[in-house]
C-alpha cells in the first residue's frame, strides 16, 4: 500500500457506510418511541397522583369505585414506565417486575371487596340479640333487641333475616359480580346516570329468586309467630343495615320499610327491602357519606305490627341546637309514618328534663289524614274528623311517659337519641327503633351591628337543619324534575320526601311546604349540613324557578337575592375527612405516593430501595433519562440521529428531536444542523432565552489566593482539563418535544441538567436543575451552590443541596409564569459559571448578585 493509499484509508477508517447510519437513525427511533411513551405515562402517573393527594383531602365525594379505578389507572401508568424502561435496556431492571407485583397485592388488600368468613345463622329471633349482634342484625334491630333485654322495655316479637342471609341472596346468580360491574361504568356525579343504575340493579335483585334454604327459613320463621300468637299475624319488614344507625351516620330513610304484610307477600317484600339498597337517594347517601358498598349487608327485621292509636319520634336533645338540653315529641294519630316521611305536619311538645319531666310548649297541628293498616294488606290513608283533626294525639300522661322513656334510652346507651315509638289504644307504649341523634350546631351567628336586613319575602315554618344557604329556586315536584338540578340550587318541594335525599349533596339549602325536624329528610340535612326550613306554607306559589334567594333556616325566614350580611366565606368541609371509603384510600395511599428515593446520586438509589409506586415511577424517570444520555454519548449515535444547534455562542450544542420539538421545515434540512429559529420547544427556547439574554461578561476578578485554588483543583481533577478525556466533555445536549425539553451541559467547570415540561395543563407544569462542580475548592463550590438556592428560592422553587451539588424543583405554574422561571435558570446557567472562585469576597458576591436581580427584570411577566 502506497503512502497516499495509506492515508486515505486512515481518512475513511471509522466512516459509516448509509446502511449503517440508517440502523442508527432506527435504532435512535425506537429508543425515542420507549422514551417518549414512558414520559406520557409518568405524566399521566403524575396527573393520577395529584388527583390521589386531592381526594385524601376530602373536600370532594368518591365512593370506593372511584378508589378501585384510579389505583387501577395509577398501576397501569407505572407499569408501563417500568415495561419501556426494560425495553431501553433489556434485563437490567427486570426486579422491578417483582416490587411492582408485591406493592400491587399489597394496594389490593386495602381497596378490594371484604370477604366474611362464612356464617350459619339466617335468622335470630329479636329478643335473643343484644347490641354486640350488630355485625349480624345490623345496628337498628340489635338496639331494639339490647332495650327489649336489658331495659325491658316493650319491644314487638319478630326475628332477623341476618348479614349472612343477606351474602347467601347476593351471592347466587352471580348478582354480586353484576352490581360490582354496573356500578364501576357508572359516574355517580350524573343525575340521570345514576337513576338508571338504580332502575337495573333492584330490578335485578327483585328478578333474583331467594335460595331455597334461605326462603323456607324466612317462612319457618314466620309460621313459628303465627303459631306463638295462635293467629295469622301482619308483620313490619324493616330494613337493618350494617353501617346503619351509628353515630353520625343514620342512614334516615334511605332504605324501604314495609309495613301489614302477609305470609303470602313476605318473600317478595324482603326483596324490595334488599333492592333498596340501591334506590336513588341510598346510593348518593353512601357516596356523599364515603361509605363502601361492600361494607352494607342489608339485614332485615320482621316485626309483629303494632295496633297503633298514636305514634311518632321522641328527640332526647335538640337536635339543631346542641346546648339546648329539652326533649321534643312529634306525633301523630295512627301509624308514624306520615312523622318520619314528611308527608303531614305533627303535633310537637317540648319537655323539660330537670328536676322532673315537665310540659314547656304545645303546638297541635291541622292532622287531615291518618296512616292506618289495610284489612287485606299495606297501608290505607283515611280522613280524620273535624273534630280529631285538631285534638292532641297524645295526653299529658303519654307524653311524659314516652319522656321517661326516652332519657332512660339515652342514659343507658349514653348518647343522645332518636327514638320511634307507638301507643295502642289501651295506652301501652311499644319501642320501635332507636338510634344516636346527630345534634347540630347553630350557624347563623350574630349579624354585624351596622347591617339592614330587607324585609323576607317568607317567614315562618320550623327549623329542620339550622344554616343559611343562597342559590336559584328550584321546585322539584316529580323525580323526573331531579335531572336538571343545579348545583348550589334551593330545593322547594311540596312534601319533605325522603327520597329527596339524593339532591342534598347538590344543595345549598332545602325549604318545604310540609314535614318537621323528626323527618327522614331533616335527619340527612343536618349529617350534610344543609340548612332546611320545613312546614312554610305557599312557598310554591311565592317563589319562583331560578329566583335567587338567601334561606335563613334559624331565623326562618326567606330573602329575595344574596344577603351579604349573612353569607360569610365558610372554609371548605372535608366532608370525605374519617370515612370509611378515605380509610381504605389512605391505607393503600401510604404503597403509592410517598416518595423515599430522592437523591439519584445517592447509593441507596436502587431498584431494591423502591417501596412504593413514587419510588418506582421516580427511578424509572431517572433511569430512562440516564439511558437515553448515555446512548446519546455514543459518536455514532449523535452522528447519525442528532442535528447540532447553530447558533452564536462559542459551544456546540446537540439536539435530538423527541417528537414535534422542531418545525417541518427544519426536519427536511439535507444537513445534520437546526437552525435555532426551527426549534418549536415550549420550555427550550424559554431556556434559550435566558440563556442568551446578555452576554456573559467573562470570569470576574480572581485574587491570588483563589487563583491557586483553581490552579490546585485542575491538577487533581481531570474533568477540569479542556484538553483531557472528559466524561462530561461531550454534555452539551437538549432532548426536545413541542412541551418537553431536558437539557445536559457543560458551562465553564461546572456541570448542570435541566428538566421541563411546559403546557397550558398547570397540574403537569414542572422545572428542575440538578447543579454541580466547579474550579474551586470545595469550600467555594458549596457557597456557589448556596448562593445560586438562595436566588431559586425566591422564584418557587424547592432547593435542597448536597456538598456542591444542587438539586431544585417547581411545578403547578402556569405556562407563563413557567417560561419566566426557565428564563432565570437559563440565565443562572450562563452567568454563574466560575463565580465559585470568588465567593469567599463578601463584596463581590453582593456585587454579582445585584447585577442578578436588575437583569431579571428583563424576564418579567407583562401584564
Amino acid at each position: 500500500m502506497g503512502i497516499q493509499d495509506w492515508f486515505s484509508f486512515k481518512k475513511n477508517k471509522g466512516k459509516k457506510t448509509q446502511e449503517e447510519l440508517a440502523e442508527i437513525r432506527r435504532t435512535f427511533a425506537t429508543r425515542i418511541n420507549h422514551f417518549k411513551r414512558l414520559i406520557q405515562a409518568n405524566t399521566r402517573a403524575h396527573e393520577q397522583m395529584a388527583e390521589l393527594e386531592e381526594a385524601l383531602r376530602g373536600f370532594q365525594p368518591y365512593g370506593m369505585q372511584y378508589v378501585r379505578a384510579l389505583c387501577t389507572r395509577l398501576s397501569a401508568s407505572i407499569f408501563q414506565m417500568i415495561q419501556h424502561l426494560d425495553s431501553l435496556n433489556p434485563k437490567t431492571y427486570e426486579k422491578l417486575f417483582d416490587i411492582f407485583d408485591t406493592l400491587q397485592s399489597t394496594i389490593h388488600m386495602h381497596i378490594s371487596p371484604v370477604s366474611h368468613a362464612e356464617e350459619n345463622d339466617l335468622i335470630l329471633e329479636i329478643h335473643s340479640i343484644g347490641r354486640d349482634h350488630a355485625d349480624m342484625c345490623g345496628p337498628k334491630m340489635a338496639m331494639l333487641g339490647e332495650a327489649a333485654n336489658n331495659l325491658n322495655m316493650k319491644v314487638p316479637t319478630g326475628f332477623v333475616v341476618t348479614a349472612a342471609a343477606y351474602r347467601l341472596f347476593m351471592k347466587s346468580g352471580g348478582l354480586n359480580e353484576e352490581i360490582d360491574r354496573q356500578i364501576q361504568g357508572t359516574n355517580f356525579e350524573d343525575m340521570e346516570s345514576m337513576i338508571r343504575l338504580s332502575s337495573r340493579i333492584m330490578q335485578l335483585i327483585i328478578e333474583t329468586s331467594i335460595p331455597e334454604s334461605l326462603s323456607q327459613s324466612i317462612l319457618d320463621s314466620y309460621d313459628d309467630l303465627c303459631e306463638r300468637h295462635g293467629k295469622a299475624i301482619k308483620i313490619a319488614v324493616r330494613s337493618s343495615a350494617l353501617g346503619e344507625d351509628l353515630e353520625g351516620a343514620a342512614f334516615a330513610g334511605q332504605y324501604r320499610s314495609i309495613l301489614n304484610v302477609d305470609r303470602e307477600s313476605l318473600l317478595p317484600a324482603y326483596k324490595e327491602v334488599l333492592a333498596s339498597k340501591y334506590s336513588q337517594q341510598a346510593m348518593a347517601y353512601r357516596f356523599n357519606r364515603g361509605i363502601r358498598d361492600d361494607d352494607v349487608a342489608l339485614c332485615v327485621g320482621c316485626m309483629v305490627m303494632v295496633e297503633a292509636h298514636a305514634s311518632g319520634v321522641a328527640y332526647s336533645r335538640n337536635p339543631i341546637n346542641i346546648r339546648d338540653k329539652t326533649l321534643s315529641l312529634y306525633s301523630i294519630w295512627g301509624l308514624p309514618r306520615a312523622v318520619v316521611n314528611g308527608s303531614m305536619d305533627t303535633d310537637e311538645f317540648l319537655v323539660a328534663r330537670l328536676p322532673a319531666p315537665r310540659i314547656l310548649k304545645r303546638h297541635i297541628a291541622d292532622k287531615k289524614e291518618i296512616y292506618v293498616c289495610d284489612k287485606e294488606e299495606g297501608l290505607c290513608r283515611i280522613s280524620l274528623t273535624e273534630k280529631n283533626r285538631t285534638q292532641p294525639s297524645l295526653t299529658d300522661e303519654q307524653i311524659l311517659l314516652i319522656a321517661k322513656a326516652t332519657m332512660r334510652i339515652e342514659e343507658y346507651f349514653g348518647l343522645p337519641q332518636d327514638v320511634e315509638w307507638a301507643i295502642t289504644e289501651s295506652g301501652q307504649l311499644s319501642l320501635l327503633q332507636c338510634r344516636p341523634l346527630l345534634l347540630a350546631e347553630h350557624k347563623r351567628g350574630l349579624l354585624p351591628p351596622d347591617s339592614t336586613l330587607p324585609p323576607p319575602i317568607l317567614s315562618g315554618g320550623r327549623t329542620a337543619s339550622p344554616g343559611i344557604g343562597t342559590g336559584p329556586v328550584y321546585m322539584v315536584a316529580k323525580d323526573v324534575d331531579t335531572l336538571l338540578f343545579p348545583d348550589g340550587g334551593v330545593l322547594v318541594l311540596n312534601q319533605a320526601l325522603p327520597n329527596r335525599a339524593a339532591l342534598l349533596g347538590r344543595c345549598s339549602a332545602v325549604i318545604s311546604e310540609q314535614g318537621g325536624a323528626a323527618g327522614h329528610l331533616a335527619n340527612v340535612a343536618r349529617e350534610f349540613g344543609i340548612p332546611a326550613l320545613f312546614g312554610l306554607k305557599n312557598a310554591q306559589k311565592k317563589l319562583f324557578h331560578g329566583q335567587i334567594v338567601t334561606v335563613d333556616a334559624e331565623g326562618c325566614a326567606v330573602y329575595n337575592g344574596r344577603v351579604e350580611a349573612f353569607l360569610e366565606k365558610k372554609p371548605r368541609e372535608r366532608i370525605m375527612r374519617g370515612s370509611p371509603v378515605q380509610k381504605s384510600l389512605r391505607k393503600a395511599a401510604k404503597y403509592i405516593v410517598r416518595l423515599h428515593l430522592i437523591d439519584p446520586d445517592a447509593f441507596s438509589f436502587k431498584p431494591g430501595n423502591c417501596k412504593t409506586l413514587h419510588d418506582i415511577m421516580r427511578f424509572c424517570h431517572e433511569m430512562a433519562v440516564r439511558e437515553m444520555f448515555e446512548f446519546g454519548m455514543n459518536k455514532d449515535y449523535i452522528e447519525g440521529a442528532s442535528r447540532q444547534l447553530i447558533c452564536n455562542v462559542p459551544k456546540q450544542f446537540w439536539v435530538l428531536n423527541l417528537d414535534s420539538g422542531i418545525a417541518p421545515e427544519g426536519k427536511h434540512r439535507a444537513d445534520r444542523c437546526v437552525l435555532l429559529e426551527h426549534i418549536r420547544s415550549i420550555p427550550m427556547c424559554a431556556l434559550w432565552a435566558g440563556m442568551d439574554a446578555i452576554p456573559w461578561e467573562g470570569p470576574p476578578p480572581v485574587h491570588t489566593q483563589g487563583l491557586m485554588s483553581v490552579m490546585f483543583e485542575a491538577t487533581v481533577n481531570t474533568d477540569l482539563n479542556p484538553t483531557a478525556p472528559s466524561r462530561f466533555s461531550q454534555k452539551n445536549y437538549f432532548m426536545i418535544s413541542e412541551n418537553y425539553c431536558i437539557l445536559q451541559s457543560r458551562f465553564g467547570f461546572h456541570f448542570c441538567g435541566v428538566e421541563a415540561l411546559v403546557s397550558d395543563r398547570n397540574t403537569e407544569n414542572y422545572a428542575s436543575l440538578q447543579f454541580k462542580g466547579g474550579a474551586a475548592n470545595l469550600e467555594r463550590r458549596i457557597l456557589r451552590a448556596r448562593f445560586i438556592g438562595d436566588i431559586l428560592a425566591e422564584f418557587d422553587f424547592r432547593v435542597r443541596i448536597k456538598e456542591d451539588t444542587l438539586f431544585a424543583r417547581l411545578e403547578g405554574l402556569g405556562r407563563p409564569q413557567m417560561e419566566h422561571r426557565l428564563k432565570i435558570l437559563g440565565y443562572l446557567i450562563t452567568h454563574t459559571r466560575q463565580l465559585d472562585m470568588i465567593m469567599t469576597n463578601t463584596d463581590e458576591v453582593t456585587r454579582q448578585r445585584d447585577k442578578f436581580f436588575r437583569d431579571f427584570t428583563l424576564f418579567d411577566l407583562k401584564e
